[in-house]
């Protein structure tokens, strides 16, 4: 029995709670998996999981045995890293789950700059709007807004997500500007269906703070396809100025409402305290943070053409 990958195992299945996810993890078939699994059992003398067709869960044994094996295998990937660092550039997998708002239209750059610096290093990034725990799914890092339900992770803030209202000249031509946060009830509104306040909604403007529940015609998980919607004229969006700023710096869609400013989120990257790739992603987050820290680019030039307020409100 090769012991470590038999512990690399163990701590793949507890994290993400399945054989076949552990497999495919480590690219192995689900034997092999299991296989391993019994024999680190049969070493210890006692079962690590209870296991049935629907779960795996950690046995008592199993759950003390499992935050040392953690830092053993992050300790050993980690000496294995640096010692592949001495001799030549770092080479492995790095998975990373991030949002598609951030993905598209802003990333394309920095994972060229990375591979550059790094080209044995092979990125396999996943784009979904769901939001993940990186440790459970079985991921390096995780770029996304709202925070897992889980202790077991590190958060480093990278910029402030600001939020916008916007429409086309047409639809403003045609239906008329909103005032004021309470003339959005005679419009059509576009709103992303993911927020944890839902619909409802606090403006804040110089003198007073107006809190709405929206009354949206279209819900979508998707902020591209709500800046579609709004490009087509079919009605005001409420949309992140990462998706929302090159089509209001070409007047394609106008700002409504930029007197109020809405309340910001932060896109973050979440990764496990125990993590096997450190070196890796410690190379990636330098290039991530270098990049995106502080004001993001496409808000510097909203704030320069005085078209967004230089502040944040979370």
């Amino acid at each position: 029995m090769d012991r470590f990958l038999a512990i690399d195992a163990f701590v793949r299945v507890a994290e993400s709670q399945s054989f076949a996810e552990a497999a495919r993890q480590m690219r192995v078939s689900r034997s092999v998996v299991t296989a391993r699994i019994q024999q680190l059992e049969e070493f210890v003398g006692a079962p690590l999981f209870h296991r049935n067709t629907r779960s795996v869960r950690l046995s008592e044994l199993g759950q003390a045995f499992l935050r040392d094996c953690s830092e053993l295998v992050g300790r050993t990937n980690e000496v294995v890293d640096q010692m592949r660092e001495v001799g030549t550039s770092p080479v492995g997998r790095l998975r990373v789950h991030a949002l598609p708002g951030f993905v598209l239209g802003h990333l394309a750059r920095l994972l060229q700059e990375f591979q550059a610096r790094y080209p044995q290093i092979v990125l396999d990034l996943i784009v979904s709007d769901a939001v993940i725990d990186p440790v459970k799914e079985g991921f390096d890092c995780a770029l996304q807004i709202f925070p897992p339900g889980s202790e077991e992770l590190i958060a480093r803030k990278l910029f402030p997500v600001r939020r916008v209202f916007c429409a086309s000249p047409e639809y403003i031509q045609r239906f008329g500007a909103p005032r004021h946060p309470s003339d959005l009830a005679g419009h059509r509104i576009g709103w992303y269906s993911g927020y944890p306040t839902r619909e409802r909604l606090v403006f804040h403007g110089q003198n007073e703070q107006v809190s709405l529940e929206l009354k949206p015609v279209l819900l979508s998980n998707s902020v591209h396809l709500l800046r579609e919607y709004a490009l087509e004229h079919a009605g005001i969006v409420c949309v992140p100025t990462l998706v929302a700023s090159e089509s209001v710096l070409s007047g394609e869609l106008l700002l409504v409402l930029p007197e109020y400013l809405l309340s910001s989120f932060w896109l973050s990257v979440f990764y496990p305290t125990t993590v096997r790739s450190s070196l890796k992603l410690k190379l990636f987050l330098e290039v991530l943070t270098a990049s995106f820290s502080g004001v993001p680019p496409w808000d510097e030039a909203l704030i320069s053409r005085g078209l967004l307020a230089d502040g944040v409100i979370e």
